[in-house]
């Protein structure tokens, strides 16, 4: 592979999901990288493979929206944010 190029990765197959929306699947994996944020302290490199599975799913623009609702404390998911 040149350099420069990242290899394009996915979530692994998810028998819960076997449907073509995958809003759902995006939703689930999403809170599972906060569930993992939120169970090792807010330490991101140990959650990097629940990031990347929700990123593959995920358009950036929900994630980016999740995101500052968590921060705003309004986030219908799982709750945490890590302050600093």
């Amino acid at each position: 592979m040149p350099a420069g190029e990242a290899k394009l990765k996915t979530t692994p197959l998810d028998p819960r999901f076997p449907n073509q929306n995958q809003a759902q699947h995006c939703w689930t994996r999403y809170n599972e990288y906060v569930l993992c944020l939120k169970n090792n302290d807010g330490d991101e490199d140990s959650c990097k493979k629940y990031f990347q599975y929700a990123s593959s799913l995920c358009p950036n623009s929900w994630m980016e929206r999740w995101n500052e609702q968590r921060e705003e404390g309004a986030f219908q998911g799982v709750q945490y944010f890590k302050e600093e």
